[in-house]
């Protein structure tokens, strides 16, 4: 439960740090981001599989280019649903998602270290 708690405080920290590097991703204030993090992470739960899954042609197609797009619709619709996030159009949550995408990476690492498996 701590490894959950810490990773999702972290990620909201990663959305202020999108904010503040990308002038076109809008957070405002650190309960925002917590919000948005969890609301990222129950659109990248529930719905992106099921995106993924309806456009594995194009994204097969394009050799996988498309999960940008897709990563991007899921970070605009995370925007469009809350208030204290904003985002001022497609490349905007394009680059925000880029950004947010590789800070989760990092922090996916570093918990995996905090916080090892036995």
């Amino acid at each position: 439960m701590t490894k959950v708690l810490v990773r999702w405080l972290l990620l909201a920290g990663a959305l202020l740090l999108v904010a503040h590097l990308y002038p076109g991703v809008v957070v405002k204030s650190f309960t925002s981001a917590l919000i948005a993090a969890l609301v990222l992470g129950l659109l990248n739960t529930l719905l992106r599989p099921i995106l993924v899954l309806l456009t594995l042609p194009v994204t097969v197609l394009s050799l996988g280019l498309f999960l940008f797009v897709i990563n991007a619709l899921m970070f605009w619709a995370a925007a469009s649903m809350l208030d204290g996030l904003a985002v001022t159009g497609f490349w905007a949550a394009l680059v925000g998602s880029l950004i947010y995408s590789l800070c989760g990476m990092v922090i996916d690492t570093v918990i995996e270290r905090l916080f090892p498996q036995y």
